[in-house]
């Protein structure tokens, strides 16, 4: 009925909430997350944003059909993350 699904290429900004946050403790947790849910870990990227704060670019493997919300707001569970934010989003096979 259904065709098999590809793979995107999913490129996140996980804001923490203040500059005194763990980001290699949220890096662990995030990939775990994507992990779990059957995508595959790439890339993770520490971008400085102000004031000492930084935010993680996460880039990894979905399949296209599973939906991303579920993971972006297990994501947004995670203790001590502001925000998350889909800055790229693309089919890679």
């Amino acid at each position: 009925m259904s065709e098999s699904s590809g793979i995107v290429g999913v490129k996140i900004r996980v804001m923490p909430d203040s500059p005194s946050i763990n980001l290699s403790e949220i890096e662990i947790q995030i990939k775990k997350i994507v992990e779990k849910d059957k995508g595959r870990n790439r890339e993770y990227v520490k971008e400085p944003v102000a004031f000492g704060l930084s935010a993680i670019i996460a880039f990894f493997e979905w399949p296209e059909e599973k939906p991303l919300e579920k993971l972006e707001e297990e994501l947004e569970r995670i203790k001590g993350i502001s925000s998350i934010q889909v800055i790229d989003m693309r089919k890679i096979a």
